[in-house]
């Protein structure tokens, strides 16, 4: 079965819409497009399928409230509009959802809730709990407390994160433009639209562009990290144009819409989920050849003999990516050594490590236990 036709049997859906879907050039909320977008979704779930909405615009409609026209650059003040502003999102999604039958729940999350491994467990134990009462979980990241979770690309990464939460089978995330392009399309004229994505390699990431909207906080680049994060967690993952009528039914439908990015396989356990995808990354191992061939082929523990360098001041117990030498993400987990014993013992066998660094003695500097595979 490939991905186009696996989404035709997917069952738990999560759609992720972005600030510019939402609201029109001038500021003011989009209506006509709110109501589609719910219609759809309520639709679906008549027709038996579990849907989650990932919801962007609590800031730009907090600035419409008050006639502010441009976004501050200033947290507290963003914050500030997201409180002004999430209510009212919220008002207008329980009022469209309520006139197609159906029951929406806010549900606020920040990467706190995913960072924690019972937060985790809680957050994940709340939704499926949602989506087995009926309800149509409305989420978003909670920026009135999330001090430094207001960047480009949040929700991106928070949609990916509750597929990951929910065991969906798809996340669908609408954008501005069709799907990934080989170039960006606004620029050159020759660039094509790529259907699939079979794997998510160093060119691919490249060919990502950067920020989306003025209202937005979106870019192509935060899709493909999202996409990176649903694929691995066993979810198909669909980069679709929201202005298309009735994309999201179309996509399900299996359809040749957007670019499709399969998933693999097998379903991460809890516990993993959390490891690769909640937990904060704190920087980036890179691997040798060798060492990178024993961990795609027998998903072998990371030793410090395959260890070429190290980017970032991380401690040890934070995670960490693993990449290759082309830069390619092999793994993430959790450490045993900080980067600075790292650096002393990159290179070596685990019998030289009393003479290089103090302190308990691991052979491994990352145990296969506490990694998860990323290709």
């Amino acid at each position: 079965m490939n991905a186009r036709e696996r989404l035709r049997e997917a069952k738990r859906i999560v759609v992720k819409v972005g600030t510019s879907t939402l609201v029109r050039t001038s500021g003011k909320p989009d209506f006509r497009r709110m109501d589609r977008l719910v219609r759809e979704i309520a639709d679906l779930k008549n027709a038996g399928r579990e849907m989650v909405l990932v919801s962007s615009g609590a800031i730009a409609i907090g600035m419409d409230s008050i006639g502010l026209q441009k976004k501050p650059a200033e947290i507290p003040a963003r914050q500030a509009l997201a409180a002004i502003g999430q209510s009212s999102l919220m008002t207008l999604y329980k009022k469209f959802f309520a006139d197609y039958g159906q029951t929406a729940a806010q549900v606020l999350l920040t990467k706190e809730n995913a960072a924690r491994h019972h937060q985790y467990a809680n957050s994940r134990n709340a939704l499926l709990e949602l989506l087995a009462m009926g309800a149509v979980p409305v989420i978003n990241e909670n920026d009135v407390v999330a001090v430094d979770e207001i960047k480009i690309g949040d929700n991106d990464t928070l949609s990916a994160t509750v597929a990951t939460l929910i065991d969906a089978d798809a996340l669908l995330i609408l954008s501005d433009i069709d799907g990934l392009y080989t170039a960006n399309p606004q620029e050159d004229k020759t660039a094509r639209l790529i259907p699939e994505v079979a794997e998510i390699t160093p060119e691919i990431e490249r060919m990502a562009g950067g920020a989306g909207s003025s209202f937005g906080t979106g870019g192509m680049a935060t899709k493909i990290e999202a996409a990176k994060i649903a694929v691995n967690a066993g979810a198909t993952f669909v980069i679709a144009p929201s202005a298309k009528d009735d994309v999201i039914s179309a996509v399900l439908a299996g359809e040749s819409v957007g670019t499709v990015f399969p998933a693999r396989e097998s379903h991460l356990r809890v516990r993993k989920s959390w490891l690769a995808f909640g937990k904060r990354i704190a920087g980036d191992v890179i691997v040798d050849e060798g060492c990178e061939e024993a961990m795609r082929t027998h998903g072998s523990s990371l030793l410090a003999a395959g260890i070429r360098a190290v980017e970032g001041g991380f401690a040890a117990g934070t995670t960490v990516r693993v990449l290759s030498a082309r830069q390619q993400e092999i793994a993430r987990g959790i450490v045993n050594y900080s980067a600075q014993q790292i650096e002393k013992i990159a290179g070596r066998k685990s019998r030289d490590f009393a003479g290089l660094i103090e302190g308990e003695i691991h052979e491994e500097v990352i145990h296969r236990d506490n990694m998860v595979l990323m290709v």
